[in-house]
């Protein structure tokens, strides 16, 4: 998640939005919970603390949602975006007012790359779900910082993830919860 919120930045200040990464990890050992921010914002940002009150939460790791205070802070009706393949419902959230977007970016990446790594397909959907930034910029960030077919793999796998969000969108899908 650390790449994923600096490839983030990378793509908002190219479109011309101030943009910052902040990563947030100790001396955790591998493969260890880590979390990482990005602030994106139509003005210079002087902040440099950690969000408190995110407009979107990604959660790379369903697991993940058992962990007390994971959502702490998330504002009302704002995203959360999980890697998964099950239905919203199915993911035992109760009381969030977020909406819940479930996307099986493990499943997408492991067919492309073989082997699961979700973060440019969370991207791809975040770029869709919000519109943050265009897919173009995602994707020309992801192949400013993976060379040959990893860049133009990658670069895939968020459109792909753009196409999951714009299919979730669409009415009836039930990959997408209102809490």
């Amino acid at each position: 998640m650390v790449t994923a919120a600096e490839l983030l930045s990378v793509a908002a200040f190219a479109q011309g939005l101030a943009a910052q990464a902040i990563p947030s990890f100790g001396s955790e050992r591998t493969g260890a919970p880590v979390v990482a921010f990005c602030r994106v914002a139509h003005r210079p940002i002087r902040s440099h603390d950690p969000i408190t009150t995110p407009d979107a939460v990604i959660v790379q790791d369903p697991t993940m949602l058992q962990i007390p205070g994971i959502l702490d802070g998330l504002r009302p009706g704002g995203l959360l975006l999980v890697n998964s393949a099950r239905r919203p419902e199915d993911l035992g959230l109760t009381g969030t007012s977020a909406r819940l977007v479930t996307v099986p970016a493990s499943e997408l990446s492991r067919s492309r790359l073989g082997r699961p790594v979700p973060n440019t397909v969370l991207l791809g959907a975040l770029a869709g779900l919000t519109g943050i930034v265009s897919l173009s910029a995602l994707q020309e960030a992801i192949r400013s910082r993976f060379s040959g077919d990893a860049g133009e793999h990658n670069a895939a796998l968020a459109a792909d993830g753009h196409r999951v969000a714009h299919e979730t969108l669409a009415e009836g899908d039930s990959r997408a919860q209102a809490g």
